[in-house]
């Protein structure tokens, strides 16, 4: 087992250290703002530092994408537990340059929520696309992200004949 797997299935952390201790953030020095026991909420700090920043001063793109990357697929194995949860697809639209500190905006709807359950009834699995966002610091949105997320069954293996928006 991986450091990966030992943090997120540990019964010792809370989620929001293990969102915090998730190795793929520790260097993003992220702090969770909100993140309440059932996962349809989620705020997260980015901070702006020496060691995100770019050459112009904004903080890179590519850790606004290794916080996005997971955070609705996340959301998802806690909402919808005995599925397996990947990201399917990651779309960033960079609006604004990050000159503060940005603060990650996740919230699943309730109407989502409830068509991804009936796709998981009446299919058993489901591509639900999910937008949120990173907002600087004085609430004007900078980045949108566009993330599709594949909900499977357990031991799910894509078959060669079947439709690649599956």
């Amino acid at each position: 087992m991986n450091l990966r797997r030992i943090i997120w299935n540990s019964n010792w952390l809370s989620d929001t250290q293990k969102i915090q201790w998730y190795p793929a953030f520790w260097l993003l020095r992220l702090r969770v703002l909100e993140l309440p026991a059932d996962w349809r909420t989620i705020r997260i700090m980015l901070p702006q530092s020496w060691i995100a920043s770019n050459s112009g001063g904004s903080l890179f793109g590519g850790f606004q994408a290794c916080l996005a990357d997971p955070i609705a697929a996340m959301a998802c194995v806690k909402v919808f537990p005995g599925y397996s949860v990947w990201t399917r697809s990651l779309h960033l639209d960079f609006i604004h340059e990050g000159l503060t500190d940005l603060e990650l905006r996740f919230t699943l709807q309730p109407e989502q929520e409830a068509h991804i359950r009936q796709e998981l009834a009446d299919k058993g699995r489901s591509t639900p696309q999910f937008e949120y966002g990173f907002y600087q610091s004085d609430g004007s949105l900078c980045t949108l992200v566009k993330a599709r997320i594949a909900i499977r069954p357990l031991g799910y293996k894509k078959t060669k004949n079947r439709k690649t928006n599956d």
